[in-house]
This record gives C-alpha cells, structure tokens and sequence, in this order.
C-alpha cells in the first residue's frame, strides 16, 4: 500500500464501518495521461489485477469518497479523480462538461481497465459515465448512476450542492467545514463528513482552510454550456440504446437526494427495463450508505 501524505488512513476504519471481515486489499494511487498534456488520478485497488468496478465522483469531490463502497464490494476496483478534482491537473479552460470529462476517463480506462467494467458514477461523475458508455459501449458491461438523472435540472435540483461548494472560500477549521455540509444536508454522520472534508481539503499558509478541487475556486459550476433548463436530456437516447443492446443500467437514488419522485418517474417512463432503487441516505449516497449502494451495485451487475 503506498501513502502519500497518508491518504489511506481511513481504511481500516472504513473497512469496520462496512463490516469487512478480510484483510485491507493493496491500493495505490495511479496517473494515465490524458488530453492537453494532462493527467488523471486514480486508486487502483488490488492493482494487477483488472477492474471489475469503476467509480466517478460528483462535483467537489473525489475518488476516496468511494472507499467504504470497494472494502464492501471486495473486488479489484478502480476510482478515479475526476478533472480539476482530487490529485488529477486542473482543466486550463475551466470546461468541466461531462462529455468532455468523458474523453479524459476513456483514456484512463484504457490504461487500467483492460476489460468491460461495471461503471458507476455519482451527480457529475454519474453524467459522465452515460456519456462514457453511450460513446464507448464495449468499455462498459453495466451501467450505474447514483442520486443523478438525464432529466435534472441543475437550476433547480443542483443549487444546494452549487451554493456548498461555491458559497464559501475558506474556513478557519474543519470543524466549521463538517457544520456547513450538515446545515446543507450533505450528510448528517459527522464522522463520515469529517473524513471527507479531510480528504478533500488543504492548509493554507495563514493557517485557514479551503476545498483542493477547482470548483470551489469559480464562481459557478461549469458543468454546463449554454442556459438550456435541461441540458442533459439528449443523454436519454442512448441510455435507451444502451439498454436495447442489452447491457444493465440501474439508478440508485437517495431518499433525500436530487433524484425525486418526479424524476424517478421520468427515469421509469424513458427506461422501463432498467433496476431503480431507492435508498435511505443523502446525495452523497456512496458516503452515507456504502453498504447498501455495494449491494445494489452487485445486484446489477449480477
């Protein structure tokens, strides 16, 4: 296992918190090159062996928010820093779309995951795996998009997340980070969000903290191009393609999450042969529920 200013210290509590019974599986932090001279991250869980699962984040977060969800599954896994996010470079054009977001993961899949794998990405990273698999289906042998749907609006269903991330710069401690995620519904275990904000953060020199992604240093999510109310909609189509040609695409939404009974039904009216479940637990469903989302991602994948 290598450490890198000991990124991997959660493990073994995660591991408890999920009930895993074996030993720690080896993990190390993994680049691809990518697009524009840069590079993508990743943690490469019982590297040389091929990826059975990979895993994308949302916005403003990163690859160890999956952690406790691999110790559950308990097979060879891939989870990637998304661009601009973790320890992957910055976009220079500050285009965070997730049919650009896409190319970059392409690559990064075909430097680690030399066989079909089960996708599964969260809010951003969830978009970005539909476009992934809609663009290179022989990549992809299931499909699983959590707390995120193509018929969200990000006015309207995203702005408690934009107003976390982009609302406040800096902090004088990480306590007063875990208050914010609480107040904002993140999450409510202080533990699992005082793990999270201390994988997501850094110490500046005058002593305060900020967030280490790019988002949180914009003044808007650039996860869009353009005013369109929708403008992932056109993602519909080819997750029904991708259903008609047989390959599994399930949607794992959180309770109290992004993903309503408006869009669920949506999702149902667009994919009516698709596995949705719904799960107790906030967006951020791979921190607040691992178990169960390893759960229903095994099922899937079958």
């Amino acid at each position: 296992m290598t450490h890198l200013d000991d990124e991997f210290r959660f493990l073994p509590g995660d591991a408890e918190r999920v009930g895993r019974s074996t030993p720690l599986p080896p993990v190390e932090r993994v680049w691809a090159d990518v697009t524009e001279g840069r590079r993508v991250s990743g943690l490469s869980f019982e590297p040389g062996r091929a990826p059975e699962y990979v895993f994308l984040h949302g916005a403003g977060l990163n690859a160890h928010g999956f952690d406790p969800t691999v110790l559950s599954l308990g097979a060879p896994a891939l989870s990637l820093d998304l661009p601009g996010h973790g320890r992957s470079d910055w976009r220079e054009d500050v285009a965070y779309r997730p049919d650009l977001l896409a190319e970059d993961v392409a690559l990064a899949l075909e430097a680690f995951a030399p066989e079909p794998v089960t996708l599964v990405g969260h809010s951003l990273g969830g978009l970005t795996a539909a476009v992934l698999a809609a663009t290179r289906p022989q990549t992809v042998r299931e499909l699983v998009l959590v707390d995120i749907s193509p018929g969200m609006r990000p006015q309207r269903d995203a702005g408690s997340v934009s107003d976390f991330i982009t609302g406040k710069r800096e902090f004088d401690s990480l306590d007063e980070i875990v208050d914010r995620a609480v107040e904002f519904g993140i999450g409510h275990d202080r533990t699992a969000l005082a793990r999270g904000v201390a994988l997501n953060t850094r110490q500046r020199a005058d002593g305060r903290w900020e967030w280490a992604h790019h988002f949180a240093h914009l003044d808007r999510l650039p996860i869009t191009n353009g005013d369109d109310p929708q403008p992932f909609a056109a993602l519909w189509a080819p997750l029904l393609g991708l259903q008609g040609a047989g390959t599994p695409v399930g949607l794992a939404a959180a309770s109290q999450g992004m993903v309503g009974e408006e869009l669920i039904a949506e999702w149902h009216e667009k994919l009516p042969d698709s596995v949705v479940a719904t799960i107790d637990g906030p967006h951020n469903l791979h921190e607040a529920a691992p178990v169960e989302l390893a759960q229903f991602v095994r099922a899937i994948r079958g």
